[in-house]
């Protein structure tokens, strides 16, 4: 802060030195002036120039210190009180754009409120037909049509709970029941819903469970598990899907691998962006890019640890490795906050 006060009184520092240098020349070229009194009149100049310096550093920068340190907000309350007509000036400025900014924001968030509430509102009014049209598909006679049409239906079923959830995940502390929740029912819930897509791509199951119950969160847990089963269908071909569990050091690891396309391995740190839809598949126009996005932001929120090991054509493998018993003193408090 000191070099930018000096550099703020740069040319007025400039200035006085130039006058006291101009009454050393003076009395150097006029033999009737005392060089020595005027040499000792400058020294005294200065001294009390660089006591007065000091002095309106202290008064000067105490508004502008608590600008520098206070956080990026918009609580003004931490400001200095102005000591100047120029400090008034932007403190006033401030004050009227944080009154705007906070109008502004109030605006906002009643209309993204309202939009959030709209479109949760749609979606569960299309649930209806939607679990209509799946009995309509299912009294098909036509195998080949049947499977088109529920591939399709998974398609709507899939990008409409991404929505609900996606609106629902900032919320997401005020939602969460963590109990003793059975993985094998879970798993075998979204198996069920993927049944008819997986047949018509020729891929199979294969589970095995050392571990059948996890302490979390059932809905997000499934909501999780949904994402990476449907991540590993979209990409897999005539393979099995390959579920385990186990146990190591007190924590549970849940793992899916499929035999699919797989991923190159620049991509694995960006799997998890939003939007992000990988290199080597970048020509599908299906792929929305939020699906891993959401289920790893909703298992951060668990506490679960997700992990990705992918080689291209030899297949992708998701790890979910859930917290100890102990770790959920803080998600069941921050849950109740």
């Amino acid at each position: 802060m000191i070099w930018k006060f000096i550099k703020e009184k740069q040319s007025w520092l400039l200035f006085i030195l130039f006058l006291l240098a101009l009454n050393l020349v003076v009395a150097a070229l006029d033999d009737t002036i005392a060089f020595t009194s005027v040499l000792y009149t400058v020294f005294l100049s200065l001294l009390f120039c660089l006591l007065y310096l000091f002095w309106r550093y202290q008064k000067e920068t105490a508004f502008y210190k608590t600008l520098t340190e206070r956080d990026d907000n918009l609580d003004l309350s931490g400001i200095a009180v102005p000591e100047s007509p120029f400090e008034e000036i932007v403190a006033e400025s401030l004050r009227q754009q944080t009154l705007l900014l906070k109008e502004e924001l109030l605006t906002n968030t009643v209309a993204l409120e309202q939009e959030k509430d709209d479109l949760l509102s749609w979606i569960h009014e299309v649930k209806t037909p939607m679990t209509t049209l799946r009995l309509l598909i299912d009294r098909i006679d036509d195998k080949e049509m049947r499977g088109n049409l529920t591939y399709e239906w998974l398609r709507i079923h899939h990008l409409l709970d991404q929505q609900l959830h996606s609106k629902r995940l900032p919320f997401m502390q005020n939602d969460l029941y963590v109990e003793k929740v059975s993985l094998e029912d879970i798993l075998y819930d979204e198996i069920r819903t993927l049944q008819t897509w997986c047949i018509q791509k020729g891929i199979g199951f294969e589970v095995e469970l050392s571990e059948t119950a996890v302490l979390t969160d059932s809905k997000w847990l499934a909501f999780i598990i949904r994402q990476l089963l449907t991540n590993a269908v979209k990409y897999s071909e005539k393979a099995d899907i390959v579920i385990t569990s186990s146990r190591k050091d007190e924590q549970i690891i849940l793992q899916i691998r499929d035999f699919g396309i797989g991923m190159e391995k620049k991509d694995l740190p960006r799997i998890f962006d939003k939007g992000f839809t990988s290199t080597a598949n970048h020509q599908n126009q299906h792929a929305t890019g939020m699906g891993l996005y959401l289920a790893k932001k909703a298992a951060n929120t668990l506490h679960i640890t997700m992990e990705v090991d992918s080689l291209p054509q030899k297949g992708t493998a998701f790890t979910l490795t859930f917290p100890r018993k102990n770790d959920f003193v803080h998600l069941l408090s921050n849950a109740s906050m």
